[in-house]
């Protein structure tokens, strides 16, 4: 099954079409390229060849070549721009493969649609390992790439902006994750502190039951820290936090005040968790979500 994915842009369709037919700003929104260079045709009717790059990271690169098949322009102004691509590069799971972009006018803007299909190297371990990993992660790609580019369009975000503010969310998101789990885990669960039975013996709990109430706030802990990840453009879970780590902070004050006498203690701990929390909301209220794309072709179309 090929990649298919969709997305409503409101704008009209010829500044689509400059934004994603235009090598110069089509790097700059899809993920899938970090290189796009247009080939000098020999003559103003021989089709429109191109090369591209891909930077997986730790200076390995993957390069192929295209060449746009045809543009035509269908009754009711449909455009579509029909390519094929390939890689001599060894280390491409692509072999090569073709697809197509469609520009749909409509009242309130353009359906913008692609579809795309390709071949793999390597055999049934190639088929494999596309199936399982590659087509998945890649199909996801060009989806938030697509709403990156509606964002680009619609509200005037750039798409350099977008990456960084992807990039300063998920690293809130994954500390905040980690230390609510961390937290829970290794304290409450494994090491058994003893601070954390003083204290929750302070706050009036009977000691009998102490153990068992701190079992049950670390399982809190660590299952919150997961919801962050799982949840991952929950909004809400970040907002929470706020109120969540300030009443902490005035229960053990009210309770153990000694505490925060420490090294390491609520008011070093928790204000730092709700910047943290306050910079991933505010980082992650305006990013691409594959989710806001059409991702297989409406029946009978």
């Amino acid at each position: 099954m090929g990649v298919y994915v969709q997305i409503e842009i409101a704008a009209e369709l010829d500044e689509v079409w400059e934004y994603t037919q235009n090598p110069a700003m089509h790097r700059r929104w899809d993920l899938r390229f970090t290189k796009i260079d247009y080939i000098p045709k020999l003559n103003e009717t021989a089709p429109q060849e191109f090369s591209y790059e891909t930077r997986l990271g730790f200076g390995v690169t993957i390069a192929g070549v295209g060449t746009s098949i045809a543009n035509r322009t269908s009754a009711g102004g449909v455009r579509t721009s029909s390519l094929k691509f390939s890689s001599s590069d060894r280390r491409s799971l692509i072999l090569d493969g073709a697809g197509y972009w469609k520009y749909e006018p409509m009242p309130l803007g353009t359906w913008f649609t692609t579809g795309y299909d390709y071949s793999t190297r390597f055999g049934e371990l190639g088929r494999l390992l596309d199936k399982a990993v590659f087509r998945p992660l890649i199909g996801w790609a060009t989806a938030w790439s697509f709403d990156s580019l509606r964002l680009w369009i619609t509200e005037g975000q750039p798409p350099e902006q977008t990456l960084e503010r992807a990039a300063i969310h998920g690293v809130a998101r994954i500390s905040l994750a980690t230390l609510w789990i961390y937290q829970g885990l290794v304290p409450k669960l494994l090491n058994r502190n003893s601070l954390d039975f003083i204290m929750t013996v302070q706050s009036g709990v009977p000691r009998a039951y102490a153990a068992s109430v701190i079992t049950g706030v670390a399982w809190l802990e660590i299952l919150f820290g997961l919801a962050i990840l799982v949840f991952w453009r929950n909004w809400r879970l970040l907002a929470l936090q706020v109120p969540l780590l300030l009443l902490l902070m005035i229960l053990t004050l009210i309770t153990s005040p000694a505490v925060y006498a420490d090294a390491f203690n609520p008011l070093s701990t928790n204000l730092p968790m709700i910047a943290l929390a306050a910079i991933g909301w505010y980082a992650g209220r305006q990013l691409p979500s594959a989710r806001n794309c059409r991702r297989s072709p409406e029946k009978g179309s």
